[in-house]
């Protein structure tokens, strides 16, 4: 059964008007909410790091880490998927993790091709720490929101997400002497 949630319900997929907030005259990009909302993850980055560090976890480390934990990937293709990340970058990240003792991976006996990776002992451990940090972290930057506010910023931030994919008009922009001007 479904988990009831108290976020807006997020709109049907379909191509919606675009909004006009935005106006390339007097644009500014510290006012945009994407600069806004990426100053906000590299905070939460930045601080996350911070909390990890006596665990010896990077910003990068901890995620593939924790999906592995909570069983959100099995596989190289599956963790690579669930971390938005390349396939080359997925096995640069395991090499690290794997030479910190934290996981291990093996190729599937049922298929060469697919290669398995499972967290040993230690990475068990590290990772149980990892949900302590986040929700630390994260808490700390909504003080002084209430549980509606929180609620209604989740429901902002997944329909943003459901907008996202959304093909916006082209928009060329008219650079002087560019290849466009006659």
């Amino acid at each position: 059964m479904p988990k009831a949630s108290n976020s807006p319900p997020m709109p049907p997929k379909q191509a919606l008007p675009a909004a006009a907030f935005y106006r390339a005259e007097g644009y500014r990009p510290e006012a945009s909410i994407g600069y806004l909302m990426r100053r906000v993850l590299s905070a939460l980055a930045h601080e996350i790091e911070h909390q990890l560090e006596p665990s010896d976890l990077t910003n990068a480390q901890w995620l593939p880490l924790l999906k592995l934990h909570m069983g959100d990937g099995a596989t190289v293709a599956e963790l690579a998927r669930g971390c938005q990340l390349d396939a080359g970058a997925m096995t640069r990240l395991l090499d690290r993790l794997e030479a910190k003792g934290l996981c291990r991976r093996m190729r599937s006996v049922a298929d060469r091709r697919v290669v398995n990776i499972e967290l040993t002992e230690e990475g068990r451990a590290a990772a149980v720490g990892i949900p302590v940090v986040l929700s630390g972290v994260q808490n700390a930057c909504l003080a002084g929101f209430s549980a509606e506010e929180f609620e209604t910023l989740k429901g902002f931030l997944r329909r943003m997400l459901a907008n996202a994919p959304v093909k916006c008009p082209p928009q060329t922009p008219l650079i002087p002497g560019g290849p466009h001007e006659a």
